[in-house]
């Protein structure tokens, strides 16, 4: 007999997403304030997250597969009763379903929402997921939310940026820090379109106006990688703060905005050509000409982010590597399993920091 969910209540449905960076707090606002439904926010991810993940998973599945199954459990146990699944950019396009049968044989009652699977369907068969949901829904109340929501997810993506690139710089410690977690509160309370606008007035000024001591020609660090593993803190070890902190300008191309609304990858292929005679998967070409990018603008370093055993990033690392050589700039490799520590990480940066470092005092001369 299959189990009933702690705390599920009746009545509304009770979404969740995966505890993915910040994006929760977009997705939240969506639920709530579009579709009607309540929200379950997944707590922020642990050690006991991924063992979650990790006990109910087959062997060789990336991370990112353990990661968003052991925080869906987590969700579940919290009360939700319908999970969202964007299926993300994964080459094997299985996340969804061998998730929905994972949780399933564990005893679990719920709904999925497939989003990766419905990408080539009629509208209407979308309109029918939202209706299944909350019936009484509007639909015009749905497309003016669901327009906010792009804009949240824009604002989230544009202060994250700005945070890494002035944070190591700050004259007064931990102001920037400050800024960042009252932005963030401020849009997992907002309710409205208005909300969402004055967070980002709010934080974009106060960054604007906070002191910094950067210097001309300061360290700058582009960051590339595997979609999930790259943007998410908890994932890749707080990799950007860390840099952050050591002093160092922090670039990453790769968020949401940019790569689901922004740049196209079959286009970023076609520029890629002379790296790639065939795409080698989701967001390869992005990284190939991201990497390329940070190269000709003269940055001191790339870091290459990935989880352990991801087939895509592992066929570019060749071409990383000869991109690298043309433009005499050093990338550091990271892979992420879930043993992969906070020492270890430490030394690499530490060691890669120092390295960069010295290459541009010698520079100048």
């Amino acid at each position: 007999m299959a189990k009933k969910n702690k705390n599920q209540t009746v009545g509304k449905r009770r979404l969740a997403f995966p505890a993915f960076s910040n994006y929760g707090t977009a997705l939240k606002y969506f639920v709530e304030q579009g579709v009607g439904a309540e929200y379950v926010m997944p707590p922020e991810p642990t050690k006991k997250t991924m063992q979650y993940g990790e006990m109910n998973s087959p062997d060789f599945v990336c991370t990112p597969f353990k990661h968003t199954l052991g925080s869906m459990i987590e969700a579940l146990e919290l009360g939700a009763d319908t999970l969202i699944e964007l299926g993300g950019p994964c080459r094997l396009g299985f996340y969804g379903e061998l998730q929905r049968q994972i949780l399933t044989d564990m005893g679990y009652e719920f709904t999925m929402i497939d989003f990766d699977s419905l990408k080539d369907v009629k509208k209407s068969v979308w309109i029918d997921v939202m209706k299944s949901v909350n019936p009484s829904m509007k639909m015009s109340t749905m497309l003016v939310e669901a327009t906010n929501t792009f804009r949240m997810i824009r604002y989230l993506d544009e202060i994250e940026a700005l945070y890494h690139a002035n944070m190591g710089f700050e004259v007064t410690r931990g102001a920037y820090d400050k800024i960042y977690r009252e932005f963030l509160l401020d849009m997992n309370t907002a309710s409205s379109g208005t909300d969402i606008k004055n967070a980002y007035k709010k934080a974009k000024t106060a960054m604007d106006d906070e002191p910094i001591n950067k210097p001309a020609l300061p360290l700058r660090v582009g960051i590339v990688g595997e979609y999930f593993t790259v943007m998410d803190k908890y994932s890749n070890l707080d990799l950007e703060n860390k840099l952050c902190r050591m002093g160092v300008e922090v670039h990453r191309f790769m968020n949401v905005t940019n790569y689901n609304f922004g740049s196209s990858e079959p286009k970023l292929f076609v520029t890629a050509k002379q790296y790639m005679r065939f795409s080698m998967g989701p967001t390869s070409a992005t990284n190939v000409k991201t990497a390329e990018n940070y190269a000709k603008l003269g940055y001191d370093g790339i870091i290459h982010v990935k989880s352990f055993g991801c087939t895509p990033e592992v066929d570019i690392m060749p071409i990383l590597s000869r991109i690298s050589s043309e433009y005499h700039i050093p990338i550091l490799y990271l892979s992420y399993d879930t043993q992969t520590s906070d020492t270890g990480l430490d030394t690499r940066l530490e060691a890669f920091y120092d390295m960069i470092s010295l290459k541009k005092k010698v520079l100048k001369g």
